[in-house]
């Protein structure tokens, strides 16, 4: 193949490729914007628990959710089949994965979990609830300790 055709094959792939990733609409939000959809938190988890899937589809590869707990609420011990990278937006949490010490997050810290690492946590009373960003890798799950 010659070089002009070589370099008009990848400025068309590439081209393709753009398109693609524009039929995808950017999105950018708040945790307090009103047109987010707070739904349920699976049973295990603490009284007044919310869950909003902000990216993705829960069922498949990439969601983004945001979690809500309340101030004062403990998160029981549980796991999940993906990793976690996580960004507390508000409130201040505790989060501890066994076998290694209790981290405290502030608002903009950043943390991560690996896959089918046991943890908990909790949101302290005096900062109000928490609300935390949370990018999964695989499908979201949770599994509580039984």
């Amino acid at each position: 193949m010659h070089t002009r055709s070589l370099v008009a094959l990848f400025a068309l792939l590439g081209a393709l490729a753009i398109r693609s990733y524009a039929s995808e609409p950017a999105l950018a939000t708040a945790a307090k914007d009103p047109q987010i959809q707070w739904g349920a938190c699976p049973e295990f988890m603490p009284q007044g628990c919310r869950l909003a899937v902000l990216h993705g589809d829960p069922g498949k590869p990439n969601a983004d959710v945001f979690l809500k707990i309340p101030a004062g609420a403990a998160i029981p011990d549980h796991w999940h089949t993906s990793a976690e990278r996580m960004i507390l937006v508000a409130g201040e949490m505790r989060v501890t994965y066994r076998g290694q010490p209790t981290v405290t997050l502030t608002p903009g810290m950043y943390a991560y979990g690996p896959a089918k690492h046991l943890h908990s946590g909790s949101c302290g009373k005096g900062a109000g609830e928490c609300v935390l960003f949370i990018a999964f890798e695989s499908p979201i799950d949770a599994h509580a300790l039984e």
